[in-house]
């Protein structure tokens, strides 16, 4: 996968323009937050879940080889890399709960993953579950990130709701996963996918885009305009 952030790969799962991808049928990898009223959790720790939640199903057992997502997984991946991140509280989360999926936790978040579906085919109690109402703040500015671990740098220019957020997280650890080799994989898997999710000043935003780390693209389907730089994904193995 290229990395030139002015010029999209022919057919990547990101790129703006049409390709062979937009003629398979097309799947979204569901992922929901849980936002209590009474205590939603910090934006970065959700951001940083999500992440991990995309690489936990990436990594799952099932959805590799024979296993019973494996299937829906490949058909997903052949198609444009979609996900939508709902939120859920009290008895949509106990639901959310009960059918097929994983669920990960940080600090205080707690996400859930699901096999993919098609883009119009969500079990009903994900489908009445609603994107927007995750904006969430951090209390206190994030620590600086381990310089020797995994980032995910977020674009300072661009206003994303936490939702939107969270799957462009999901995107840049999905590129970080699919440019390492089996080994490196398995390191990740091993260690618990450890990662931080952090914004850089506007100064230092540029020369990250054009470093060769993988680089989301929005394909401008919600929020922010086609061809949108959201994410560079900052894995040792890439450096």
């Amino acid at each position: 996968m290229s990395n030139d952030p002015t010029t999209p790969v022919p057919d990547s799962p990101f790129r703006p323009e049409p390709g062979d991808r937009d003629l398979a049928p097309q799947f979204v990898l569901p992922l929901v937050v849980r936002i209590e009223r009474a205590a939603p959790p910090p934006r970065t720790d959700a951001l940083e879940t999500a992440a991990r939640a995309v690489l936990v199903m990436l990594g799952d057992e099932r959805s590799t080889g024979d296993g019973e997502w494996a299937r829906v997984m490949r058909d997903w991946q052949d198609a444009r890399i979609r996900k939508v991140v709902r939120r859920a509280r009290g008895a949509e989360w106990r639901r959310a709960e009960a059918l097929p999926g994983i669920t990960v936790t940080g600090k205080t978040a707690e996400v859930r993953v699901f096999p993919p579906v098609p883009l119009d085919g969500w079990p009903k109690d994900l489908a009445r579950l609603q994107v927007s109402g995750t904006d969430l703040d951090d209390p206190e500015p994030p620590v600086d990130a381990d310089p020797s671990g995994p980032v995910l740098w977020m674009n300072p220019d661009l206003g994303m709701s936490a939702g939107k957020a969270m799957a462009q997280a999901g995107h840049g650890a999905q590129l970080a996963w699919w440019e390492l080799d089996d080994a490196e994989r398995t390191a990740w898997r091993d260690a618990g996918y450890p990662l931080a999710v952090r914004t850089p000043a506007s100064a230092r935003w540029s020369g990250l885009t054009t470093s060769g780390l993988p680089v989301v693209r929005d394909a401008g389907f919600t929020e922010i305009a086609p061809g949108s730089c959201t994410v560079v994904a900052d894995h040792p193995a890439l450096r």
